[in-house]
């Protein structure tokens, strides 16, 4: 271990792992490291059963109702990954799903995927398909008859609207006209505003409203080429749960001399004139030019910004008015139930070999917002009736108090309550930038790969 490196990882977080195959692929000698003597730290799957009764502190074991523990692979923090149909046009200009990011840096050769068979939003207590195409609109519950003719005109306006055509503009300035004046352009009701926002450009509050239209229509757009790509949902899951994202990276950063250590203890990050130099364990010091970490490995550097309540549900059931779906997404939006923060439902189930044959997870998230969490999450909770079992869990949310520009330490933010990669995408990309100084260059790490793996065979 007493080698200079030039960047070492603390932590195997799915953040944490995706930095650490890019900066390999980018020729970086690099260094990964965790405490733990498994992959993905706090977006790990748990298996088998009892180890989650055990994490838990549940003094009884799993009822033979529950089948083999080994059947079972739960997440502590889900995500749906969205899938984008234009794999391999960057026309948004960034990065919005981390499906994207899989599928250029070749780790899909290690995974399987599958779709998620419904998104959903909440309303008055009912939940219902979030219509995203003309059709759907049409068919819809949501709204009534003028209600969708209203909203319809506005998906049409979505599919033609090109940036780059001030045709298919409409009279909208997409740079300075708001998404607040677009939604009264096409005199759209606060029901659907809210599940527009949240449903479909999956936003989390509606700040959103008061900029700038063009992201919000992008976001959107992505959405419906996303569900074209799929039909059923534009989310995708892996077989065996998230916990095999991270693992997929590492071995992607090995392929490229990436250096992984489990099981290993951090005892002092060490520092020069202000810059880290390198991390003590276990009486050795790595060197390094810079490092990359979770927040739990820099306590005095990071800030509490709130809190998250997560509730694993086991159920024997589907979710009702879901079609039996055996895997659904489903999004509170805040207004819907007074809140300044959506709810998040996240469901997969023994298709995706992540429970016993027949059982659900359903997995419930949001901000906290009182000093009651679990109330604040009741009206999704209902939603599930009737639950075998509810495992509950507050997770401190940190974000580092720094850029990381003098130190050359950067921390990842921790996982927020949503129910896709959105924001954690948006962190790698980030944190690539205060690294490097410029933007994360996909072509040119295809380009890269390309000398290792050949073109593309698709």
């Amino acid at each position: 271990m007493d080698e200079e490196y030039d960047v070492i990882v603390l932590g195997t977080g799915l953040t944490e792992c995706i930095l650490s195959g890019i900066m390999s692929v980018n020729g970086k000698k690099v260094l990964h490291m965790d405490r733990n003597p498994y992959y993905g730290g706090e977006s790990s799957s748990i298996t088998p059963l009892e180890e989650l009764y055990k994490r838990f502190e549940l003094t009884d074991s799993p009822p033979e109702s529950m089948g083999r523990g080994r059947d079972w692979n739960v997440d502590l923090i889900p995500k749906f990954l969205m899938a984008n149909g234009q794999l391999w046009d960057l026309f948004l200009g960034v990065v919005q799903s981390l499906v994207k990011m899989l599928l250029y840096t070749e780790v899909t050769r290690y995974l399987d995927f599958k779709v998620v068979e419904g998104s959903f939003v909440y309303k008055g207590g009912k939940i219902y398909k979030v219509p995203s195409t003309e059709t759907e609109a049409l068919a819809s519950n949501l709204m009534g008859m003028f209600e969708k003719r209203r909203f319809r005109k506005f998906l049409v306006f979505v599919a033609n609207f090109d940036e780059n055509d001030p045709k298919t503009f409409e009279g909208v300035d997409p740079k300075v006209t708001t998404m607040k004046d677009v939604y009264k352009k096409f005199d759209l009701g606060q029901d659907v505003i809210d599940f527009t926002g949240h449903a479909l450009a999956l936003y989390r509050t509606d700040d959103y409203l008061d900029v700038p239209c063009l992201e919000t229509i992008n976001r959107i757009k992505l959405y419906s080429e996303s569900l074209a790509r799929y039909g059923k949902s534009p989310y995708l899951y892996p077989l065996y749960g998230l916990g095999e994202l991270p693992q997929g990276f590492a071995r992607l950063s090995a392929i490229y001399g990436g250096t992984y250590m489990l099981n290993k203890p951090v005892e002092e990050i060490v520092m020069e004139d202000g810059h880290v130099v390198g991390v003590k364990s276990e009486g050795e010091v790595a060197r390094c030019k810079q490092l990359i970490c979770d927040p739990s490995y820099i306590q005095d550097r990071v800030r509490k910004a709130g809190q998250v309540i997560r509730v694993i549900c086991i159920l024997s059931h589907p979710i009702k008015n879901t079609n039996d779906a055996n895997s659904c997404q489903i999004i509170i939006p805040q207004n819907q139930v007074n809140r300044k923060s959506d709810i998040y439902v996240c469901m997969i189930s023994y298709a995706h070999n992540v429970a016993a044959q027949g059982k659900y997870i359903a997995i419930v998230s949001t901000t906290v917002e009182t000093s009651e969490p679990e109330a604040e999450i009741e009206p999704a909770l209902e939603l599930l009736e009737p639950i075998d079992q509810k495992f509950v869990s507050l997770s401190d949310l940190y974000e580092p108090t720094d850029d990381g520009t003098e130190s050359q330490i950067f921390a990842s933010s921790a996982y927020d309550a949503t129910t896709h990669f959105e924001t954690t995408c948006n962190d790698i990309k980030d944190i690539y930038k205060r690294m490097t100084g410029s933007d994360f260059d996909f072509e040119n790490m295809k380009r890269k790969q390309n000398d290792v793996f050949g073109e593309d065979e698709q």
